[in-house]
């Protein structure tokens, strides 16, 4: 009985998140290659999990990199107030702290950590 819970909450998972990044990547208008470099996924894997016919493995590297791409997301809901048009904005503006625009960061596991960590920061200033 155990088991069979534990496969419904992995199945659950990835259905959640699979749906969250796809939703993420219509917000930030990030086309399917962009989100596949992003997720380590083809940009023909992105166009099926945006439709639908695809999910996020839990456990695998595109999950966990699409955890942490959730992460960055509500980090920057939560700190520019729900507003998707200044998240788009500041994702493509050049950042020099970050080294380029944040959104060119985010190709690399490093780059989206550290622009995850770069928000939570900005997000914390007393």
């Amino acid at each position: 009985m155990a088991t069979l819970a534990r496969a419904a909450d992995t199945s659950n998972a990835a259905r959640v998140l699979s749906e969250a990044v796809a939703r993420i990547a219509g917000f930030w208008n990030l086309s399917n290659a962009q989100a596949g470099a992003i997720l380590g996924l083809s940009a023909p894997t992105i166009s099926r999990l945006r439709g639908g016919q695809y999910r996020l493995e839990p456990g695998s590297k595109p999950f966990e990199l699409a955890q942490h791409l959730l992460r960055l997301f509500r980090s920057l809901d939560s700190w520019l107030g729900q507003d998707d048009l200044s998240a788009r904005s500041w994702l493509e503006t050049p950042n020099l702290d970050l080294g380029g625009p944040p959104i060119a960061q985010l190709a690399t596991v490093r780059g989206l950590l550290r622009t995850s960590d770069y928000v939570d920061a900005l997000r914390a200033r007393v």
